[in-house]
């Protein structure tokens, strides 16, 4: 077995910059690198692997696939390109790397972690795609070294393929053991064994290079290393496995919808796989604060078959490189952070407040001393001499004056609603919306930033279409082609869609929604196609039945296919404001050409995609601007960038109009919450509330309705897991101020609160910092 040195400047000096210990005892269990941000965590990671490359020629490397890597694979690629340019010299001379010693990267044996099966490698969704596109082409290593995962030939004959033994992609591992019913079966069987006599051999090839030397993963949202998912074996091997709903949630997008992800089986090295050569460095990479209880969970607990990355505690090598955002839940640290703090912000004493008041269970005005004594940072508080009693009774009152403000009306306001994606307004705050419109004194203005393309199947697409035939020939329909009624910018005739399909809905009249729905799809081709020719229209229609009749799941569509799925969300969200009485004048599409389907999109750009924002701030003038605010790495990063684009068009916009005081609302949904400390707007949800966010998803968001792409927290749809959020965000308040705050109200809405909704409300000045934060943690630069 090979002799690895995982010894490491770049550890020393990155842990001497960050200002922490690699361990706070006895809480954590394992070795942790924290870096201030997302860039930093690519670069940091990208320059050990080149020390461990410098130390190790000839070493067996195994790498991640996914979105994590993004800054390591840029850094990697950037440093070995430039290696001779004074900048990248004096980078590797910091951190202790021999500038004279560039790594022969076609040295290294690379091993692959994973991939699902049956998978065509030509995919582009596919694991091996992956990594001879942004490793061996950005990293030039030699592939003919390389030991990758064969999950679509092994087993099969020449003619055939996995893909064609199960055609629906799904295995039956209890053909393992039964007796096979019939001759596809059989042959099922005997590639499945083969499969099985595959990744035994995969196991002994790597072993007898010594065992991987340098592994790099990242951790799913249910704690996997590679795909050993939650309850895998420490001493597992590569082999065939199942994978949980957590998984394959996550695989969705990937793979072109649950329904496809859900019941795959993958072949993964195992645990023992990473852990086989005591010598071996293993760095596992997490960025944002969602992967917060992940990192806590893997890291303060003894080994345990829940938490797949306490099988790593065994590698003196192993070390898990965080960003500040994954450690907020590691009390030690945390503690840490707060006492080099010249003073104690207001935010943080709400928070320690609120916290020690839902870990004991009792109202914020019943803590005792005793309580904080007992809690790491509570106890900190203390040592602080500051007064709890004095501090909670100000938490208390600040909560309750917050949730005053969410029962307050507003008046003689424009209001200008940010979505990334078209449902992620109403997931985020429509109770609050169903109250602020009611007043006729406001004005409600709903801008979706992105086409949201990815988020529509291939099948639903398809049967939109066959709907569409239905109509098509029909005598109805002709009449309105010639009156030109499918014309893309006739306004009037776009609106009379929505209100046909909402009186059907009313009325429970399934073909009038069903004629509605074709009516649009109709509008959509018209558009595409330029042209009210009907054989035209079915051309184009049969050429969209062609192509989705070739086309894998998850495959990245042309730009005619996103178009049309984008449409197809477009009038998904105009059917939702349409509930509200909102026509088309106040439903704005901007289409930002940054969103592209990519596996890494690039940033947006002035002219593109923020002067299109800045124009629709120009023509409404709006008083409020929501934005969809997730923290660091948390959530898609659409929504990064989609407030990125807001915060710059509407700097411009103020420099422009100084005199302009427009406030900002941030709101998140289902990737990520607010703590109840960081809101300044505290909305009573009712159960009436509950029911028309409910009913709204569902009558309208078809194409989500099924949940195809969920939220690996919760099986089902959007609109039930922000149901859920917000009653849990009920219970952490009714616990801190008692139910009686609630159930004797002499405000009826708050004695009907069954749920919360926290907002954050900003000054432009304000929102710009966090906007500048936000950018300086999440992008890189060198």
């Amino acid at each position: 077995m090979r002799n690895y040195d995982y010894s490491s400047n770049v550890e020393k000096v990155a842990l001497k910059d960050s200002g922490f210990e690699f361990q706070y005892l006895p809480e954590e269990k394992i070795r942790i690198l924290e870096v201030k941000d997302f860039p930093s965590l690519g670069k940091i990671t990208a320059l050990r692997f080149l020390e461990w490359c410098q130390k190790n020629p000839e070493g067996v490397i195994s790498l991640p696939t996914g979105k994590t890597p993004e800054h390591f694979i840029y850094w990697t690629s950037y440093i070995l390109e430039n290696w001779d340019q004074i900048q990248i010299q004096q980078l590797l001379e910091k951190y202790g790397l021999d500038t004279f010693n560039k790594p022969d990267m076609s040295s290294f044996i690379f091993v692959q972690i994973d991939e699902f099966f049956p998978m065509n490698p030509k995919h582009e969704n596919s694991f091996v795609w992956y990594i001879k596109n942004f490793y061996f082409k950005k990293f030039r290593l030699n592939e003919k070294k390389a030991i990758l995962i064969d999950a679509w030939t092994t087993g099969c004959s020449e003619k055939t393929n996995l893909g064609e033994l199960f055609p629906d992609g799904k295995v039956d591992l209890s053909l393992r053991f039964r007796q096979p019913l019939n001759r596809r079966e059989e042959l099922q069987q005997k590639a499945l064994l083969a499969a099985d006599a595959y990744a035994m051999e995969y196991e002994k090839k790597i072993r007898e290079y010594g065992g991987i030397g340098f592994f790099l993963g990242g951790i799913g949202p249910d704690g996997h290393i590679g795909f050993n998912i939650k309850g895998s074996d420490h001493f597992s091997t590569t082999r065939l496995a199942p994978i949980n709903y957590e998984t394959a949630a996550a695989a969705a997008v990937d793979l072109g919808g649950i329904e496809i992800s859900r019941g795959k089986i993958v072949m993964t090295i195992g645990l023992q796989t990473i852990t086989y050569n005591p010598t071996a460095t293993a760095i596992i990479i997490a960025a944002g604060e969602g992967k917060a209880k992940i990192i806590r969970d893997a890291v303060t607990n003894e080994e345990s078959l829940l938490h797949p990355a306490t099988a790593l505690q065994k590698l003196k090598g192993a070390c898990f490189y965080l960003t500040s955002g994954t450690t907020i839940l590691l009390a030690q640290r945390t503690k840490e952070k707060l006492r080099r703090k010249a003073s104690l912000s207001d935010v943080d004493l709400k928070k320690i407040i609120i916290d020690v008041a839902v870990k004991n269970n009792k109202t914020i005005d019943t803590l005792q001393k005793s309580d904080f004594e007992k809690d790491t940072i509570g106890n900190f508080l203390l040592s602080k001499g500051i007064d709890i009693k004095d501090v909670s009774a100000r938490v208390s009152k600040s909560l309750m004056e917050k949730i005053r403000k969410g029962t307050q009306p507003i008046e003689n306001t424009v209001f200008l609603h940010t979505g990334p994606h078209h449902d992620d307004i109403m997931l985020g705050y429509m109770p609050y919306i169903i109250h602020l419109v009611r007043t006729p004194l406001n004005s409600h203005y709903f801008a979706t930033l992105t086409s949201g393309f990815t988020s529509v199947t291939n099948d639903y697409v398809v049967d939109q279409l066959k709907n569409l035939e239905n109509f098509l020939n029909s005598e109805a329909f002709g009449n309105l082609i010639e009156q030109e009624y499918f014309n893309p910018e006739n306004k009037t005739t776009r609106i009379r869609d929505v209100y046909l399909y909402l009186d059907g809905v009313a009325a429970n009249d399934s073909e009038t929604q069903n004629e509605a729905s074709a009516r649009r799809m109709m509008r959509n081709i018209v558009s595409l196609v330029d042209s009210y020719n009907i054989s035209t229209i079915k051309r184009k229609i049969s050429w969209f039945f062609n192509y989705f009749a070739t086309a894998y799941p998850g495959k990245k569509d042309v730009y005619e296919v996103q178009l049309l799925k984008g449409m197809i969300r477009e009038w998904e969200e105009e059917l939702l404001w349409g509930h509200l009485g909102f026509n088309c004048e106040h439903i704005f599409h901007m289409r930002l050409p940054f969103y592209t389907g990519d596996i890494f999109t690039r940033q947006p750009e002035l002219k593109e995609d923020v002067m299109p924002i800045l124009s629709l701030i120009e023509k409404i003038k709006p008083d409020i601007i929501s934005v969809a605010m997730d923290p660091e790495a948390s959530g898609p990063d659409t929504h990064y960038k989609v407030l990125q684009a807001v915060a710059t068009a509407l700097a411009i916009y103020l420099e422009k109009n100084p005199e302009r005081k427009i406030r900002i609302w941030g709101y998140r949904n289902v990737w990520y919450r607010f703590h109840p400390a960081e809101a300044d707007i505290i909305v009573p949800v009712s159960m009436n509330s509950f029911a028309i966010m409910r009913s709204a998803f569902n009558i309208c968001f078809g194409s989500q309705r099924s949940a195809s792409f969920p939220s690996y927290e919760y099986d089902g749809p959007f609109c039930d897991l922000a149901q859920k959020i917000m009653v849990e965000q009920y219970s952490i308040l009714k616990t801190c101020l008692g139910r009686n705050f609630f159930y004797s109200s002499d405000i009826p809405r708050l004695r009907a609160t069954r749920g919360i909704v926290f907002l954050k409300d900003m000054s432009a000045e304000e929102f710009f910092e966090q906007a500048r934060v936000m950018k300086s943690i999440t992008e890189s630069n060198l």
